[in-house]
């Protein structure tokens, strides 16, 4: 299985802008710039990108693993907040935290912490990841 996007840029660093193209059409020539992602201007990024990616995989993960141990979800709802920072010298993705609160019938909290953490571990976009990933993992009623 592959799954493409592609990415057109034009100018220098400061003043360009670019876009980005996913094959499925959901971002379809989305704007990015130096403002979208070092600064706060309108558009996306491809850390918000990331970020995205990472809560979608981790809740799909996370809901097919507690599926399989027979506890099927009503919520999952999950938040990353992806770290940019210069690591000497360079931008480095250096973390990238989840942020969980999912609705789980039947389920303690211990076997949820441990369900929660192998999808941490296991879901695509981690394991592609060379960051620090953490959780944090709250089961709601």
């Amino acid at each position: 299985m592959k799954r493409t996007a592609s990415a057109i840029w034009e100018g220098d660093l400061k003043q360009g802008k670019g876009s980005i193209s996913t094959a499925s059409h959901v971002l379809n020539q989305t704007p990015f710039s130096f403002t979208t992602r070092f600064e706060n201007g309108n558009g996306t990024n491809p850390e918000e990108l990331i970020a995205g990616a990472h809560a979608g995989c981790f809740s799909m993960a996370l809901s097919a693993a507690l599926s399989q141990a027979g506890f099927v979800p009503k919520r999952v709802a999950t938040n990353a907040s992806l770290t940019l920072e210069q690591v000497s010298g360079n931008w480095t993705i250096t973390a990238v935290h989840l942020d969980l609160q999912a609705t789980v019938p039947g389920i303690d909290q211990a076997k949820f912490d441990e369900i929660a953490a192998g999808a941490k571990a296991n879901c695509p976009v981690s394991r592609v990841l060379k960051a620090e990933i953490t959780l944090a993992a709250k089961l709601n009623g």
